[in-house]
């Protein structure tokens, strides 16, 4: 058996997993999130949930990747033995990253969309007539399912060069250039007449609104933001080396991906305080109220305008960009380990079977409208199963799994690095995953399902 692939350095390590962090949770999810629920109180309920949660269960799936040095069904079947169970967990992993992969890359698609717009100036108008042009594009049958295409080609490429010569030296370009587009606009934003009030919105809490929604809201979002329960984490984990400090780079990525959650409200809210439009917006807020926002706060320079908005969704492409090469990494080295294929033709399985159920994904909610599943579209349906019941199970049972049923030498040796790493806070690390991170999530899981 060869040699299994691993990333060349520490910096290829941090600025790979980080882009698998780093994507659409951070750069839409985020600030939507933040500005319905209060802002800079929210930000710091997600800070605690990233320091007391988010870190730990990062690490959890770490220490399972790299024991087992495989994909992330393997992995979990290694660590327990064989345990049905427990494999099936795993699988469940992949399983959810190769659905989010496929609608995924329809989200992404759009930002290309909006990349042309911006250029060519289609976005020109007033808001009725950006959420009309939104919804002329989604339904249309041709052009979204062009852009998804576009998208799958672009991972593929990447992905079908390997571990060191695909994903790591990719991530180390895309991740400098997000960046710097991205401190490009914040400057820009935070420069328009009455940014100030978008900046104390982002900086100054106000804890009088928060409540139990809140924090629930800012604990889910610590989870989605992280990448955590997709196999993404525990997939790249495979990859690192035995120097590699599992802890130490949790709190980097973490720090690296909060940054830019942080940074992209620093760069929405100011223009759109500027331009005197609700911070509230939801989900629309990205393809239907930021052109808006972009062309009021700029109606002085349009140029600039235009400018801008065309870097701020080159910036969101990359973002998907980076997260979709992990998605699409977890079900390629599955079905490369487990099919015993060359790893070529394993990525092919994945984009041509994703690229068609992403396909049937943006048809659904346009020219096949009719593909319903419990009277969702399609493309919403799958968002749900995995967002709201399959990360939280899977991110619930890893939490059980290392602190329960994975042997305890293992998960010491792996978290200090061979005792080569200080135990310091190895016993508040157990601590942590024996009961607060699973009853956390517990609680996120049960809050999705309406029990309170």
């Amino acid at each position: 058996m060869s040699e299994r692939a691993n990333f060349g350095s520490r910096l290829g390590v941090i600025l790979a997993t980080a882009g698998s962090a780093v994507g659409l949770g951070n750069v839409w999810r985020f600030p939507y999130m933040a500005g319905q629920n209060g802002g800079a109180a929210f930000i710091v309920i997600y800070l605690f949930c990233v320091l007391m949660l988010g870190i730990p269960c990062m690490v959890s799936e770490f220490i399972i990747g790299r024991n087992a040095q495989a994909n992330t069904a393997r992995a979990y079947a290694h660590a327990s033995g064989g345990n049905k169970f427990w494999t099936a967990v795993g699988a469940m992993g992949v399983i959810t990253g190769f659905l989010i992969t496929s609608y995924y890359a329809v989200i992404s698609g759009w930002c290309l969309q909006y990349i042309y717009a911006s250029g060519v100036g289609e976005l020109k108008g007033d808001a009725s007539y950006v959420k009309e042009y939104f919804n002329n594009f989604m339904t249309d049958p041709v052009l979204p399912l062009f852009w998804t295409v576009v998208f799958f080609a672009a991972t593929h490429f990447i992905i079908t060069r390997g571990v060191r010569g695909g994903i790591e030296k990719a991530s180390k370009l895309l991740m400098p250039l997000l960046f710097v587009l991205l401190l490009v606009i914040v400057g820009a934003s935070c420069m328009l007449p009455g940014a100030g009030k978008g900046i104390e919105f982002m900086l100054l809490p106000d804890f009088s609104k928060v409540d139990g929604n809140v924090c629930l809201g800012a604990l889910g979002q610590s989870f989605y933001s992280l990448s955590i329960g997709m196999g993404c984490l525990c997939t790249y984990a495979s990859y690192f080396s035995r120097e590699t400090t599992l802890l130490k780079s949790a709190v980097q990525i973490s720090l690296i991906d909060t940054l830019v959650a942080i940074l992209a409200g620093l760069m929405i809210f100011p223009a759109a305080f500027s331009a005197g439009i609700e911070a509230d917006a939801g989900p629309s807020l990205i393809f239907i109220t930021l052109p808006t926002v972009f062309q009021q706060a700029f109606a002085s320079m349009p140029f600039i305008g235009n400018i801008v908005a065309l870097m701020f969704y080159a910036l969101l492409a990359l973002a998907a960009l980076t997260s979709l090469i992990s998605l699409h990494e977890v079900s390629t080295a599955f079905f490369h380990e487990e099919l015993h294929i060359r790893r070529r033709w394993a990525a092919t399985i994945v984009s041509v079977g994703c690229g068609i159920i992403g396909c049937c994904c943006s048809l659904s909610l346009g020219a096949w409208d009719g593909l319903q599943f419990f009277g969702m579209p399609l493309f919403d349906f799958f968002d749900y199963v995995t967002g709201q019941i399959f990360l939280p199970v899977g991110g619930f049972l890893t939490c059980l799994f290392i602190a329960w049923r994975m042997d305890r030498q293992v998960v010491r040796d792996q978290f200090t690095n061979w005792g080569t790493v200080s135990l310091g806070f190895y016993n508040v690390y157990l601590l942590l995953m024996k009961f607060v991170c699973p009853l956390a999530i517990l609680a996120i899981f049960l809050h999705q399902m309406g029990v309170f």
